[in-house]
């Protein structure tokens, strides 16, 4: 199903004037106002389709007047050049002869293959749209707002289309022939040679697809010779690794998890980018062997195992800075403003984690206090600027843990002596107290709190290490290979089964339900080990009308900032140069963003020499003159 008119240009919020003249538009329409199907973004927008075999249809295009005709998957007929869809079928034949008509044909081979497999061609870049699609379709379920699949990401994934040259425009006439050659080698089955001993590869991995992975079969496929490579199941799969393997923003995988989170950021939704990943990593939105979602006739072999395969977990700084390209290269204006209401705001988000980390709900005054001293909950500091290279790009998940952690330093030092001094103030107290909430105990929460992180660890390592990166539904690459796959993998199945009743392992249990947070602490629990509500008099003292730490020291992580451009970083981080106390904190929030503890690092830093910069700049100054 196919759009009856695309727009060439595109204006605000979403421009893209890479348009070509031979675009004839009576009018220029807003991105979301371009007509789909059926008002939604269908599997099948793309306008490059190859399914052409119009010969017998010869009248002009009502659009633009021109006769090149192209063949839909439906019968019918839509013009190549405006891609404007008749209502005429193939089965009308008309007897007018007009000159100089330009019909574009494949060869007779993929009708060939069609007919014996029932498989149909498809592009790269439809195998990649239905993955977004499924991804989207994967996050309505959790709640977000249903306008993100058919007026944000579906624009966003036809701007890159467009600006990538994929579809929306013409492409060179070279490209179209190379694609077409390919396209025809690749349904020749005894057109190429050295096809034989492809094709016996491709024949070990069905009969032995319980031995041997999807994955590691397409790892065993990359050391194939590029004479060899033409072999997929897809139209352009050695095309475009070919062509593509030196482009930045090549389309890729993980840069689908790229764009599903700038969707989520244009939209202003409450997910992080930590969240979202971990909903991934837990298999709520397709991501690993998505490919099990394609339909039979998406036949997938050959290089597009390499293309669709997935081999590791999702990585937080690829996909952050991935994103960051995306918007800068789809020439995007300024994103929705981040406001103090706005979930991703510092502000709301410190509340969401010192929740999840077990700490004393007073500790949010502290935070927001930071948070305004220093600017960065700012509505210009938090809102992206896409192609801005003087701001700096913001992690809003890893900047209100990093404020946490810095307001924890403020009050209780973290130099693995302070803090143990104000918990063992605070259980004296504690035992003397009938009025009023406890204290906070820095040790007790230490203790409880580790001893959850670690079961909590434990649980997240066995799963990982038991993760079977088979995908459930089988591939297979012929009709007659299908019955055999099946049934071998039903017995691997069995097999397993059997053999952990016999050895008394704990079966699978099934997939819980997403959930914001990982770590859940109840008050009406009567051990004492939920701290929300204990009190932070122990550590504060009032001074002028206004509560301060008692602690008079800070001491910081680094004196000088490293260049972010050309180390990659603001500072160093060495879990053995820094105190227990410290590491334990960073760690804590580790295991809640699921990234490294070095990044939370950096932002703690940056947070600090903001904090502290006119003490800084003194003291800079001061051994400057030292040393003349």
């Amino acid at each position: 199903m196919r759009p009856r008119h695309v727009c060439a240009r595109r204006e605000s919020p979403f421009t893209c004037s890479d348009a070509h003249e031979s675009w004839r538009l009576t009018a220029t329409i807003m991105c979301s106002e371009l007509p789909v199907a059926d008002g939604k973004c269908d599997d099948h927008l793309l306008p490059t389709r190859a399914n052409t075999k119009g010969r017998d249809f010869n009248e002009r295009c009502a659009q633009c007047s021109e006769v090149n005709w192209g063949l839909t998957d439906g019968g019918g007929f839509y013009c190549r050049s405006c891609h404007y869809v008749t209502e005429r079928t193939r089965e009308v034949v008309n007897t007018d002869f007009i000159t100089n008509s330009r019909v574009q044909t494949i060869s007779k081979g993929s009708k060939k293959q069609e007919k014996n497999d029932g498989s149909c061609e498809w592009y790269i870049c439809e195998g990649f749209q239905l993955v977004l699609k499924k991804q989207v379709e994967a996050l309505e379920a959790l709640g977000v707002c249903p306008q993100m699949k058919d007026e944000i990401l579906c624009n966003f994934w036809r701007c890159y289309l467009q600006k990538s040259k994929q579809a929306y425009c013409k492409r060179p006439a070279a490209e179209t022939v190379k694609a077409l050659s390919v396209c025809e080698s690749s349904t020749d089955v005894d057109s190429d040679p050295e096809r034989p001993s492809l094709l016996h590869l491709l024949s070990l991995s069905e009969s032995e697809g319980d031995l041997q992975t999807d994955c590691s079969f397409a790892s065993s496929l990359s050391k194939v010779s590029e004479s060899t490579s033409v072999y997929s199941g897809s139209v352009d799969g050695s095309l475009y690794i070919m062509k593509n393997q030196k482009e930045k923003l090549r389309m890729t995988m993980p840069m689908t998890l790229s764009f599903c989170y700038m969707a989520l950021l244009w939209m202003r939704e409450p997910i992080t980018l930590s969240e979202f990943l971990r909903f991934v990593v837990e298999g709520h939105i397709p991501y690993l062997n998505v490919f099990q979602h394609f339909p039979e006739k998406m036949k997938l072999c050959g290089l597009d195992l390499k293309i669709f395969c997935v081999e590791s977990w999702p990585v937080y700084e690829e996909v952050f800075n991935k994103m960051h390209e995306l918007a800068a290269f789809l020439d995007l204006p300024r994103f929705p403003d981040i406001t103090e209401s706005c979930f991703l705001h510092p502000d709301m988000l410190c509340m969401k984690y010192l929740m999840e980390a077990n700490l004393p709900d007073e500790l949010h005054n502290w935070t927001c206090r930071v948070v305004k001293k220093i600017g960065i909950g700012e509505v210009d500091f938090l809102t992206l600027m896409p192609g801005n290279k003087s701001t700096r790009k913001v992690k809003y998940d890893v900047l209100a843990a990093a404020v946490i952690v810095v307001v924890l330093k403020l009050l209780f030092l973290l130099d693995d002596h302070y803090e143990w001094l104000l918990s063992e103030f605070a259980e004296e107290r504690n035992k003397n107290n009938t009025e009023g909430g406890p204290y906070f105990e820095f040790k007790k929460w230490y203790e409880v709190v580790k001893h959850s992180l670690d079961v909590e660890q434990k649980k997240l390592d066995e799963e990982r290490a038991k993760y079977l990166w088979r995908c459930e539904k089988p591939l297979f690459y012929s009709v007659k290979k299908k019955s055999k796959v099946l049934k071998r993998r039903q017995m691997v199945v069995n097999l397993q089964n059997q053999f952990g009743k016999l050895s008394g392992s704990v079966q699978r249990a099934e997939k819980p339900n997403p959930s914001s947070f990982q770590l859940s602490w109840s008050e009406e629990n009567t051990d004492g080990s939920c701290f929300h509500r204990h009190s932070l008099k122990g550590v504060l003292q009032e001074k002028r009308g206004l509560l301060t730490a008692m602690n008079p020291d800070y001491w910081l992580c680094t004196v000088k900032l490293c260049n972010e451009k050309l180390c990659g970083h603001l500072a160093h981080y060495k879990d053995v140069e820094f105190p227990q106390s410290y590491h334990f904190v960073l760690g804590l929030f580790s295991f809640l963003l699921r990234i490294q503890p070095s990044y939370i690092h950096d932002e703690v830093c940056m947070i600090e020499h903001k904090l502290f910069n006119t003490k800084l700049y003194k003291k800079l100054k001061y051994n400057r003159v030292l040393r003349k």
